[in-house]
């Protein structure tokens, strides 16, 4: 395995130089903390990525977990992780003071994550799962469900997971069948079937938690009749003991990837005896949900993001020490060969996959940072970062779920056969990848998000504000010798945007839904890649005033790598708009007016 699965340095240039993460100490909610705890939270996460997640990383995927007489079992790293991400508090780390946490910045604990997500994402999500889970119970649940089971869950003891997905409601979760009968004694009675739940059973945890979407007897048809439920594998009785709450597992599915987690098959009420604990008020389940989905959705994001950036410096190390061929100039047969990043192609992917990683950290950080200022901001600063952060969030799941397939592509091809084999690691970085693009909301499901109910939010008012912290970027660029035309060409390919959402848009006046959203998904793809141009010329402004005042060493070496990736990013992905934007302006709509019967034979 290669040595190096992130940068250090990188990682604090994105938080503290370009998205100024340390000014949050200046907030009343988080003056606790400062640039010293930061660094220590950053160390202490690097250490626990180091030490227990990345040694595991390849063992856990030739190991995946087995499923035999009703239950799943895990590699035993994921009891050991558990403990340490429990008794560290970083399982509520980010709650606040009144749910129990310790309230640290999103955005640095962001950082921590992508490190560990970097070393092993399988054995990371395992807490990251129940700690959405268990802020959720703090959010909406009642005292009573938050000391019975959400202090066991940020302790480390019991796994949380997040059950909605059935059989036949995939992503239409207005189609859920799962029934909850209320029961005299004030739970209610669960039937039904969940498949695809992360962790949804293993043996390293005490007990697993399930918030679980349910429709109660006689509620509304569709999303508006979902009910949300503390549903526990074991069941905490009046003397405080754990009795099976009949909460079958009936399966483990066999993955391509990301095989270290298990994604399981329940089946609830089989005895009739599945006890379901209502959070909050009927029918508004899927308004509860909504927090830790949006949350899962962003962490997807940052996990993709961290893979991408594994495989990357993993293709890094082997292009530096792999000797193949000469220089296209070079005639003589008998000179030695030269390390194959000295060749123009090499180079081309290898800053294809530092583009798509650090401009999809730094967006990352600048989700976790949005909800930083929503949580410490007061009135128009709260509104605003939390339109922001609602608007980006289909882009902050899906560009770098769908990149990072293409990152880790790239990290193979360098390898070449060495690459597709499994001595190296690159060929598990691709397949771990190919999840993330699936799930929590495939990538056609943003795409509809975003162009279809984000777009014309608020009478356009979020697409208006994210124009405008472009603007900013590029006025600032405008002022620097050597970053005026990336700036002058952000804005050109944003008017063009504007061009393309206005056209789109016209579909919808006119009633024409289905062509308004058929090809929403490349309205996705184009308004990521110019999403991500804004982020690299927000590093290029700060690697250029930095170099301008004198950096030196190698630090300057960095900067300057910081602007010839910004530099490929703008020359050799932004162009990409242009084609895109043909396509959603064309009057031409193919995948609408063909019927089902055209596919066959």
């Amino acid at each position: 395995m290669a040595e190096k699965f992130f940068s250090e340095r990188n990682l604090r240039f994105t938080l503290y130089d370009v998205h100024d993460v340390a000014s949050l100490a200046g907030s009343a909610y988080y003056a606790d903390h400062g640039r010293e705890t930061f660094d220590i939270l950053l160390d202490t996460a690097k250490k626990i990525a180091t030490e227990h997640l990345y040694p595991y990383y390849m063992e856990m995927d030739r190991n995946p977990p087995r499923f035999a007489d009703g239950g799943i079992t895990v590699h035993p790293a994921v009891r050991d992780y558990l403990r340490i991400a429990g008794e560290g508090g970083w399982i509520n780390a980010v709650f606040p003071y009144a749910m129990g946490g310790q309230q640290i910045p999103v955005s640095v604990f962001f950082a921590c994550q992508f490190m560990m997500a970097a070393a092993n994402y399988s054995l990371s999500v395992y807490p990251e799962l129940t700690s959405g889970a268990a802020r959720l119970i703090h959010s909406f649940g009642s005292t009573e469900l938050q000391k019975t089971y959400a202090e066991k869950m940020v302790s480390g003891e019991w796994q949380g997971t997040m059950a909605l997905t059935e059989p036949e409601a995939g992503s239409s979760l207005g189609d859920v069948r799962t029934s909850a009968e209320p029961a005299p004694q004030g739970h209610y009675l669960v039937r039904g079937q969940k498949t695809f739940i992360s962790a949804g059973d293993h043996d390293c945890a005490d007990n697993v938690v399930h918030l679980m979407l349910a429709r109660v007897k006689g509620a509304p048809a569709g999303v508006k009749g979902l009910s949300l439920f503390v549903v526990p594998k074991k069941r905490v009785t009046a003397d405080g003991k754990l009795e099976f709450n009949d909460v079958n597992c009936t399966g483990c599915y066999h993955k391509m990837g990301y095989r270290g987690s298990p994604i399981a098959q329940l089946s609830m009420g089989e005895e009739n005896d599945c006890r379901g604990y209502l959070v909050g008020e009927e029918n508004r389940g899927l308004s509860y949900m909504f927090q830790m989905m949006n949350e899962a959705r962003i962490g997807v994001g940052m996990g993709a993001t961290a893979i991408a950036t594994a495989a990357y410096y993993a293709s890094l190390e082997y292009a530096k020490v792999r000797l193949q061929g000469r220089r296209l100039t070079e005639k003589d047969a008998a000179k030695p060969q030269i390390p194959i990043i000295e060749h123009a192609d090499i180079r081309r992917m290898l800053l294809k996959q530092r583009a798509i990683a650090e401009g999809s950290l730094s967006l990352m950080i600048y989700a976790g940072k949005l909800l930083d200022l929503h949580l410490s901001g007061e009135g128009e600063e709260r509104e605003r970062s939390e339109i922001l952060l609602d608007f980006l969030t289909p882009i902050v799941k899906s560009y770098p779920s769908e990149m990072g397939v293409v990152s880790t592509s790239q990290a193979i091809q360098c390898l070449g056969g060495y690459g597709y084999s499994d001595e190296f690691p690159v060929e598990q970085y691709m397949r771990d990848a190919r999840i993330h693009p699936i799930h929590e909301g495939t990538t056609g499901i943003q795409g509809m998000d975003l162009l279809g109910r984000k777009v014309t939010m608020k009478n356009g008012k979020a697409f208006g504000l994210y124009l405008e912290e472009i603007a900013q970027t590029t006025a600032k660029a405008k002022s620097i010798a050597g970053l005026a035309g990336r700036a002058a060409r952000l804005e050109e390919t944003v008017e063009l945007q504007k061009k393309v959402t206005a056209s789109l848009v016209e579909h919808a006046m006119k009633g024409e839904i289905d062509r308004f959203l058929a090809d929403a998904t490349l309205y996705l793809e184009m308004a990521g890649v110019i999403c991500i141009a804004w982020q690299w010329l927000m590093q290029g402004v700060v690697a250029q005033r930095a170099l301008d005042a004198g950096a030196s060493g190698d630090g300057r070496t960095f900067l300057e790598g910081k602007l010839f990736t910004m530099r490929y990013f703008f020359e050799y992905e932004l162009p990409a708009v242009e084609g895109l934007a043909l396509r959603l302006m064309s009057p031409d709509a193919p995948t609408v007016e063909m019927e089902a019967g055209h596919f066959d034979d």
